[in-house]
């Protein structure tokens, strides 16, 4: 089975299974066990941080149910918390796999650019005081489009011996003043590399660093404005918009 799920991550240490924490996988893994009865391991597309939301996130498990597709999503609907919802689900061909098939990831950034706080969408945008200069950073941004090894812009945690390069499609900062998105699609991004991206943005939106910083950073300097570091941006203005393939319907079983 494959599900398309949307999530708010506020309430979740991110995506992936961990011990003793809420998380998405477990929350869909238990929802999955109420209805069929069986213990289940799903597998994600692109494991979101703590905090992060989706609009389209997809996994896929092994399941020996007979329910169909359109049972899987009422009842898993009616399981899981209020903060995770089933939107799509298909019955699929066994060598179907939601993450290795993948063709591109698709995510957003959203920056609510203004003097006061928000109250309704604090929980989705990033509220930043200071005025952002958007043609900056979309001028910026082209640095990042293309193949690139991120390793500079990863967490501390992505492993030496494995490979940080990564295919970028699009990388592109739009805005009319109030509401700022970065859009990102990309083959597929390292833990944290696009929160850590967008912050390198954001001060170059504030004129406080130079468009060039970023190519600098991916070329192994340590830009002096930057004194080596450059944090993420919170994860809860991060959602992943929609996993793409080139081959998802060709996979979809029909009964």
């Amino acid at each position: 089975m494959a599900l398309v799920v949307e999530y708010e991550g506020g309430n979740y240490a991110g995506f992936q299974l961990q011990v003793h924490q809420p998380t998405v996988q477990g929350e869909i893994e238990r929802a999955i066990n109420r209805l069929t009865g069986e213990r289940v391991r799903i597998r994600a597309a692109s494991r979101t941080d703590a905090g992060a939301n989706a609009l389209g996130q997809v996994v896929d498990f092994l399941t020996a149910s007979r329910h169909t597709a359109e049972t899987f999503l009422k009842a898993l609907n009616y399981h899981l918390p209020p903060d995770i919802r089933v939107q799509q689900a298909f019955e699929m061909t066994l060598d179907f796999h939601s993450r290795r098939d993948a063709a591109s990831r698709i995510y957003r950034y959203q920056i609510l650019n203004r003097p006061g706080p928000p109250a309704l969408r604090r929980r989705e945008w990033l509220w930043i005081r200071e005025p952002l200069t958007v043609e900056r950073m979309n001028q910026a941004a082209q640095d990042l489009v293309g193949i690139h090894d991120f390793r500079p812009l990863s967490s501390r945690g992505h492993p030496p011996e494995q490979s940080a390069v990564r295919r970028v499609y699009r990388w592109e900062t739009i805005g009319d003043g109030l509401e700022v998105v970065i859009h990102c699609e990309g083959s597929g991004f390292l833990r944290q590399q696009i929160r850590r991206a967008n912050a390198i943005l954001v001060e170059i939106g504030k004129g406080n660093w130079s468009v060039d910083t970023l190519r600098r950073v991916l070329d192994g300097d340590k830009p002096p404005e930057t004194a080596g570091n450059w944090p993420a941006l919170p994860a809860y203005g991060l959602c992943l918009v929609q996993v793409t393939y080139s081959d998802f319907w060709a996979k979809v079983k029909t009964r």
